[in-house]
């Protein structure tokens, strides 16, 4: 059972009584009548072809209080767009395929991109942008969730969980990020949230002195989550980076637009577990590696919005504060694993933490060195302004390609 301590700036919605799913469905059908609820899910083609998607869909079936589940299909050629159809056939609720790399969708992008609108970097974050805009346009769902593709312990209670805080009318949440353990065959993950991001925040309290923005992201339990949920409105005007630090870089957009009461962490899982990326020790363009320095540079440009300058002074400084701290963290964690009949490997950990600490730098310098560098993709306020069809063109870009291959 959870405790109930409220830590931080934000509200914690804790798992306090074990709710069956059935009388979170409940509860979930009759806030549906009021506020429609949805469903974003980011995929790559190739997450199709595994077990974990499969699962997800066959337990979607049955989730009777979604109007409307959008799919952003990445990496797919026309065969394969086909494919998914199918595969995606089996949902009962109303659902679209965005297929990212279609001629309509592209031919969309290109005109954005001769406006400067369109986001310049492939993954994640472009493909839940575009997610996003065509949930605007649907105008199908009032309350939306997003979550991986990839989640192989996923159960209904995990998107009923979610969805929650920000479709029941009685509460005023317009964002509601989830948190969960990581356990896998015995052994604790969430690495680079444990040993990069936690340590990082301490540190940066230290160097930077006391600061609003910190203190709130210090109160969320897994700020790296890929599981959050927001109000419509909320989409209208959120500036997400396109790169690894998407999950920073939204908590940052809400603390930005929204008071700290109408933003909360809810406990949507005992244990999650999803794909696994790679350490890549020796290559800072890959897996945990470039991830670290995407997240690092996503709390430099905010830091410095504030008004917050940085030299490589700072940088050295940031890196010796945070080593100390994180290597505490490491036997902290080691003694939380071992308690729980759990494993870590120390010597893996502590690697981990040497990568990290070299990348704080690492990210410094590329923070220095591109001063003009804008990562954002901008908000669909701005590119309806600029383009006022653009939510209908998207829409019909979908519908087309629907009609034309369903």
């Amino acid at each position: 059972m959870a405790d109930f301590y409220q830590n931080g700036t934000v509200t914690t919605l804790h798992n306090l009584t074990r709710r069956t799913y059935d009388e979170l469905e409940d509860d979930l059908m009759k806030f549906a009548k009021k506020r429609p609820l949805g469903l974003i899910l980011p995929s790559l083609y190739s997450e199709l072809e595994g077990e974990a998607l499969n699962q997800i869909v066959d337990k979607l079936v049955d989730v009777p209080f979604l109007s409307q589940i959008v799919i952003g299909l990445d990496r797919a050629d026309k065969a394969q767009y086909q494919k998914a159809m199918t595969f995606f056939n089996r949902l009962p609720q109303h659902h679209r395929i965005l297929w990212n790399d279609g001629p309509r969708l592209q031919a969309l992008d290109k005109e954005l991109s001769a406006l400067g609108l369109a986001p310049k970097e492939l993954g994640k974050g472009r493909n839940v942008w575009y997610c996003m805009g065509y949930v605007l346009a649907s105008n199908k769902a009032e309350s939306v969730a997003l979550h991986d593709c990839d989640i192989v312990t996923y159960e209904k209670s995990l998107l009923a969980r979610l969805l929650y805080p920000v479709a029941n009318p009685q509460f005023n949440y317009e964002f509601g990020k989830g948190y969960y353990a990581r356990i896998a065959e015995g052994k604790l993950n969430g690495r680079v949230s444990r040993l990069l991001v936690t340590p990082l925040i301490k540190a940066l309290k230290r160097v930077v002195g006391y600061n609003e923005y910190l203190e709130y992201m210090d109160s969320f339990r897994y700020p790296l989550a890929g599981e959050f949920s927001f109000r419509r409105d909320v989409l209208n005007d959120l500036r997400i980076p396109s790169d690894w630090g998407l999950e920073i870089g939204v908590l940052s957009e809400m603390q930005r637009n929204y008071a700290h009461n109408r933003i909360c962490q809810v406990d949507i899982a005992d244990n999650y577990d999803h794909k696994h990326q790679d350490l890549s020790l020796h290559d800072s363009q890959a897996g945990l590696s470039k991830m670290s320095i995407d997240i690092t540079k996503a709390f430099y440009r905010k830091l410095a919005t504030q008004g917050n300058t940085f030299s490589t002074e700072t940088f050295r400084t940031l890196k010796a504060t945070y080593y100390r701290i994180a290597l505490d963290y490491v036997e902290t964690y080691h003694n939380d694993a071992l308690m729980n009949g759990l494993t870590t490997d120390i010597h893996l950990e502590e690697k981990a933490v040497e990568m990290f600490a070299q990348n704080i730098v690492t990210a410094g310098c590329n923070f220095l060195d591109n001063p003009m560098e804008t990562p954002f993709m901008p908000t669909w306020s701005r590119v309806v302004s600029a383009m006022p069809d653009v939510l209908e063109r998207l829409k019909e870009a979908v519908e087309a390609d629907n009609a034309e291959f369903g």
